[in-house]
C-alpha cells in the first residue's frame, strides 16, 4: 500500500465502529466508512470533541449533526496547495486527501520529464491533481460534469496561487468531451481518471464503474500523444482491486505504448492504530 503520509494539516486520528475520526486543520469530524469493519474501544477522547458527525439516513442518503462546527468552509494547506474544505450533504468535504501520494507522484514526473507536457484530468472534482500537476509546470484540462466542482476547483487554485497557470475548466461530460478531442486532434502526454463507482448521466442512464470503465480507458488511450508520460487511473469501488486495473491498463494503454504498469491501493495512516493503515481504494499506473 502507498501511503499518504506527509499531510500536517490532516489526519484519522482513529477508527472504529464503521467510523473514522478525523482532524481537519482544527475542526474534528466523524465521518462513516464500510472500510471500517472492526469494532475496537473508543477510547480517544477526541471521539467525544468531535465538531460534526455525520449520521447515514435507513432511507439513503444522510445529514450532518453540527455539535461545536462554527463555520462551513475553511482552509486546509498540503505543501505548496491550499484547499478550501466544507462538510457536504453526501459526507464529503470535498477533498479526498489519500490522493495526496498520487499529486506527489505526478508532479514528480511532470517535473522529471524535461519536456513540456499536457495533462487531461477527468471526473476531475475539487482539483486536487490538477493544481499539482499545474504546481509542477504542466498545462492541464481540468474536466467535470458538476460545474459546482469547477468552481470550487478554480477557487482551490486561486487560493494556491496558481489562478494565471495554463489551466482550462471545463464543465461537461467526460466521455463526451474526450469523443470531441479526438475528432479534434488534440492530444495529450498525460490522462488522469478518477471515476465515480456510481452515478447518473445527464439523460437519466445509470452509471456503473465495473461496466463501463474498460470502454472509457480504451477510448481515452485515443487522446494520448505518441510519447506518453502516464496514464493513472484510480477506483473507489470494492469490485475493482488494484490487480483487476492493473490488467486493464494492460489491455488497454498498454497494448498502444511501451512502458512499465503497477498497481496499489492506496491509504491514511492511523494515528490511534498502533502503526496500521486505512485503504481508500486503488491506483493503476501506466508510465513510460
Amino acid at each position: 500500500m502507498r501511503i499518504a503520509s506527509d499531510w500536517k494539516d490532516y489526519e484519522i486520528i482513529d477508527a472504529s465502529g464503521g467510523e473514522k475520526l478525523e482532524r481537519w486543520g482544527d475542526v474534528l469530524l466523524i465521518r462513516p466508512d464500510p472500510q471500517i469493519i472492526w469494532d475496537t474501544p473508543k477510547t480517544c477522547p477526541d471521539w467525544k470533541r468531535a465538531d460534526a458527525r455525520y449520521i447515514r439516513s435507513s432511507a439513503g442518503g444522510g445529514a450532518w449533526e453540527e455539535y461545536n462546527l462554527r463555520k462551513k468552509q475553511w482552509n486546509i494547506r498540503y505543501k505548496g496547495l491550499t484547499f478550501q474544505v466544507s462538510p457536504t450533504g453526501f459526507k464529503h468535504t470535498g477533498l479526498f486527501p489519500e490522493q495526496a501520494v498520487n499529486w506527489d507522484l505526478f508532479s514528480e514526473l511532470i517535473r522529471g520529464a524535461g519536456r513540456s507536457v499536457k495533462v487531461l484530468n477527468l471526473f476531475a472534482y475539487t482539483g486536487g491533481a490538477t493544481l499539482a500537476c499545474a504546481a509542477a509546470g504542466a498545462q492541464v484540462c481540468h474536466v467535470d460534469a458538476a460545474k459546482g466542482m469547477v468552481n470550487w476547483a478554480r477557487e482551490n487554485a486561486r487560493l494556491s496561487g496558481l489562478a494565471d497557470k495554463p489551466v482550462r475548466w471545463i464543465v461537461d461530460d467526460c466521455k463526451k468531451f474526450v469523443e470531441r478531442e479526438i475528432r479534434r486532434g488534440n492530444r495529450y502526454d498525460a490522462v488522469i481518471m478518477d471515476p465515480p463507482s456510481y452515478g447518473r448521466g445527464p439523460g437519466g442512464e445509470v452509471w456503473k464503474l465495473e461496466e463501463a470503465v474498460y470502454g472509457l480507458v480504451d477510448l481515452c488511450t485515443q487522446v494520448l500523444s505518441d510519447d506518453p508520460l502516464f496514464f493513472a487511473l484510480n477506483s473507489y469501488t470494492t469490485g475493482l482491486p488494484a490487480s483487476v486495473m492493473e490488467y486493464l491498463l494492460g489491455v488497454t494503454v498498454g497494448r498502444r505504448y511501451k512502458g512499465e504498469i503497477s498497481a496499489s491501493e492506496i491509504g491514511l495512516p492511523v494515528r490511534e492504530s498502533g502503526g496500521y493503515a486505512l485503504p481508500c481504494g486503488s491506483t493503476a499506473l501506466f508510465r513510460r
